[in-house]
């Protein structure tokens, strides 16, 4: 049986790579110096695209690949991926939801406590002598008991609150309506409302035109100088500019972000502020977990050359 052609965006793991050369023709579109004369030449024979949640797809792949019948996402998110002019062309989108959503939801309230307690700082305060020469570490601010806004209440917001209610946290959410799962947490539709509401507010909803700068001046001014943004999301929920603007002048508090626009290359002036934590972009980051999104990159591939229903489509 002839190996479907499949379009490879982005660089996968070995334990993730090996499967799909066993099963695929994947044509490495990264590995191309000229992509153009790359995508001219094998596009009329790729029926499948292996992307990155990060990369997605451009209208040139899609138009380079007029057989093209499902595009697998390696990721959650999806809005790299133009899903109206897939589903308008018969091309179908999965992504890799589920698997990621505990790790997502740890690290975020990890850079919740971190940053709360200056762990970084403090960490660097005993191995520069600091501690020594200078004694105690300034105090910092605690978690336990305070108020936090979960905006966006699906798989990661949900698995968030619940692990902030082991903290004895006031727990309020915002969405599109009341969750029937969140009977014991706070519905507070209005993004202001819901910053107002919080010490920390965690931005945990999807990505989509809809949801692009939710958090902007409004919201952080709502936030306050004690408030703490941190974003497991995507960068484009929230205003970069309004928010570094906000953290260098200490309207509000702090923030701990995984997600920036242009990443890798964030704004500079990120990395002049002492009250932003810092993350490359890996809540999904663990052994277990980027395996599991592999698996599922894989099967939703080998289910549509198999004729089989996709695992999680999103089209």
């Amino acid at each position: 049986m002839t190996k479907p052609d499949i379009l490879q965006v982005g660089y996968y793991p070995e334990w993730d790579q090996d499967p799909l050369d066993a099963a695929f023709n994947m044509h490495k579109y990264f590995e191309a110096d000229d992509k153009d004369a790359f995508l001219a030449n094998v596009g009329p024979s790729i029926k499948g695209i292996a992307t990155r949640g990060e990369l997605g797809t451009t209208q040139a792949m899609l138009d380079a690949c007029p057989n093209l019948e499902v595009v697998s996402v390696y990721g959650v998110g999806y809005d790299a991926v133009d899903v109206a002019a897939c589903t308008a062309r018969g091309i179908a989108v999965t992504n890799t939801p589920d698997v990621l959503t505990d790790d997502v939801a740890d690290l975020g309230v990890a850079m919740m406590l971190a940053q709360s307690r200056g762990m970084i700082g403090a960490s660097q305060w005993v191995r520069d002598g600091s501690w020594e020469a200078k004694g105690l570490y300034p105090l910092q601010s605690r978690v336990w008991g305070k108020k936090v806004g979960v905006l966006g209440l699906g798989r990661i917001g949900f698995e968030v609150a619940k692990r902030l209610a082991g903290f004895d946290l006031d727990i309020a959410y915002s969405d599109v309506s009341a969750k029937d799962y969140a009977p014991d947490w706070t519905f507070i539709q209005d993004p202001v409302a819901l910053a107002e509401h919080a010490d920390f507010l965690f931005v945990t909803l999807a990505a989509s035109v809809e949801t692009r700068h939710i958090v902007d001046k409004d919201v952080l001014d709502a936030l306050g100088p004690d408030g703490m943004v941190i974003n497991i999301s995507r960068a484009g929920n929230i205003d970069e500019a309004a928010l570094l603007d906000a953290l260098e002048a200490k309207t509000v508090g702090a923030a701990a972000l995984d997600v920036f626009e242009g990443e890798p290359a964030l704004d500079p002036r990120f990395l002049a502020l002492d009250n932003v934590m810092v993350q490359p972009h890996h809540a999904s980051g663990t052994y277990e977990t980027r395996k599991a999104m592999g698996k599922l990159v894989y099967d939703n591939l080998a289910a549509q050359f198999a004729g089989k229903p996709l695992l999680t489509k999103v089209n």
